[in-house]
């Protein structure tokens, strides 16, 4: 094995026995061997959600917690390989269900929790660990508003706990394109089972936005294919569209344009030459840039979808809310934060 090559991750299954606000014993996954990360170990599993002090970044105050470090989903144009280790290799957070556990009773429930900004919380290992199924049992025990950002039908699988929590769904889709998907998404799920995802959890009342996220120019941004894809995702019951075009940085510019070598003199030209650029990534200018948003905003006007568009810096063309969709959350079922007519400690044991 070369210096390059890492260790497969080894899982082993436990009985924990001793989890803080857990009334019976859980199955869970942890990780064995890992090796922690140099100066993220401080971190608490629930942060504040702030995405590089961006400027332009309209989102509303909320919590960011992923079940998972990196994604399996590998996508050539996430960012997180800018700032994690082996990002496209999922492995569980050590000890997350009793940390989970502990500091779910400290955070503010008014504020809603988003699942999550650097992994998609049903990345392929969590077909079998099951890890976010057991966050969002821990989520739902203690009345959290939650948002769950994933780009997997494999969120239907949890519809029998989301449908009773306050918890709303938004799914990425970024082309309906199945060739193009499997080359810019290479283990994601392809579109049409995203686009069933979004109808099972509509038809179950779960509230539901799509993010078209992120639109790249030569790829994805054809005005026919972004209005075709604004009908598909409001036919299927999404309440709101947010819209996003790539923000360039080395590592997943290299990606792109070694998966499509005829678009790099395209790339190179828009974002290196005439873009700019805006907190630690290369955007597009603003007149390219809201000339692509602004196709996806007068689309979903036409299919009576609300809009919003992701730091882009056009905030006045949005209709909706906020932009990621949390105001779609419901209210908790109970106005003490649990559920009504329970106890703190009764509502864990019926929720687990």
């Amino acid at each position: 094995m070369t210096s390059k090559q890492h260790r497969p991750y080894q899982y082993r299954f436990i009985r924990e026995k001793d989890i803080p606000d857990l009334p019976d014993p859980i199955h869970l996954w942890v990780l064995d061997g890992a090796v922690p990360v140099r100066g993220l170990s401080a971190l608490t599993l629930i942060s504040s959600f702030d995405p590089w002090a961006s400027k332009i970044c309209s989102c509303p105050r909320k919590y960011s917690l992923s079940p998972y470090t990196g994604c399996s989903h590998s996508c050539l144009y996430c960012y997180i390989t800018s700032y994690i280790p082996d990002p496209f290799n999922a492995r569980p957070k050590k000890n997350l269900i009793r940390r989970l556990a502990r500091e779910l009773s400290r955070i503010d429930r008014s504020i809603p929790v988003m699942m999550a900004s650097s992994s998609d919380p049903y990345t392929p290992p969590e077909e079998r660990l099951q890890l976010t199924r057991s966050t969002i049992k821990l989520l739902l025990a203690h009345s959290a508003r939650f948002l769950v950002v994933t780009k997997s039908d494999l969120i239907t699988r949890d519809v029998d706990l989301l449908r009773r929590a306050s918890a709303a769904a938004s799914i990425t889709v970024t082309t309906l394109d199945c060739d193009l998907a499997s080359k810019l998404e290479p283990s994601a799920p392809e579109p049409a089972r995203r686009l069933r995802a979004i109808r099972q959890l509509s038809d179950a009342g779960i509230p539901c936005s799509a993010r078209i996220d992120p639109i790249i120019p030569g790829l994805n941004s054809e005005r026919e294919q972004l209005q075709l894809l604004t009908r598909e995702l409001s036919e299927a019951g999404v309440r709101q569209i947010t819209a996003s075009t790539y923000k360039a940085r080395p590592d997943s510019y290299r990606r792109l344009v070694r998966a499509f070598p005829s678009n790099e003199r395209l790339l190179r030209r828009l974002y290196w030459e005439s873009g700019e650029g805006l907190a630690g990534s290369r955007y597009l200018n603003s007149s390219l840039r809201l000339q692509l948003i602004m196709t996806v905003k007068e689309a979903a006007e036409a299919y009576r979808v609300r809009f919003a568009s992701c730091r882009e810096g056009f905030t006045s063309y949005s209709t909706s809310a906020s932009c990621d969709s949390s105001h779609l959350i419901p209210a908790p079922l109970g106005a003490s934060g649990t559920v009504s007519g329970e106890t703190p400690s009764q509502s864990t044991m019926i929720r687990l």
